[in-house]
């Protein structure tokens, strides 16, 4: 094993570990800070990649502005009391897991069956964000970056959702 394969390795580690512990945070601020902790080793798993735009984004935009905003509405509902906190969501919590696995096997198999060889590689030509946005948005990329802004938005949904009922 390399030194780089070795430093992937303990990244994706740290990632999957502060995730694990991002979920199972009891206190908001907690796991906003090991989100933070996720967000940070994602970005050097981009650097190991040599993806430096894409890592420098994750830090400023994900890091950065979102966590700062993450913080400012933990802080203004004061969800880190225990009487605030009052859980409403039992019949979700059953069918929750359930949605979850029928979703993972339906995206399993839509990427299965995506035809294979026809998406062209990234270039190494790539320096900017122009270039990265003319890549993405030609006609071999436009499906994959789609799916990925369908999810964003259904966590946005799923966000706001969770914070009505506690407002």
């Amino acid at each position: 094993m390399t030194g780089q394969l070795l430093f992937f390795a303990f990244l994706a580690a740290v990632t999957i570990v502060c995730g694990i512990a991002m979920i199972l945070a009891d206190n908001p601020v907690r796991s906003a800070l090991y989100l933070v902790l996720v967000l940070f080793s994602v970005a050097l798993l981009f650097l190991t990649l040599h993806a430096v735009f894409i890592a420098a984004v994750q830090i400023i935009v994900y890091a950065g502005a979102i966590m700062v905003l993450f913080i400012f509405v933990i802080m203004l509902l004061n969800l880190g009391t225990p009487e605030r906190i009052v859980d409403r969501l039992k019949p979700q919590q059953a069918l929750g897991p359930v949605l979850g696995v029928v979703f993972v096997i339906l995206l399993a198999f839509i990427i299965s069956s995506l035809p294979t060889g026809k998406q062209p590689p990234l270039s190494n030509t790539l320096t900017g964000p122009f270039e990265i946005g003319m890549s993405l948005f030609t006609a071999n990329w436009i499906f994959p970056f789609e799916i990925v802004s369908i999810l964003l938005l259904v966590a946005a949904v799923g966000a706001v959702m969770l914070a009505k009922k506690r407002i």
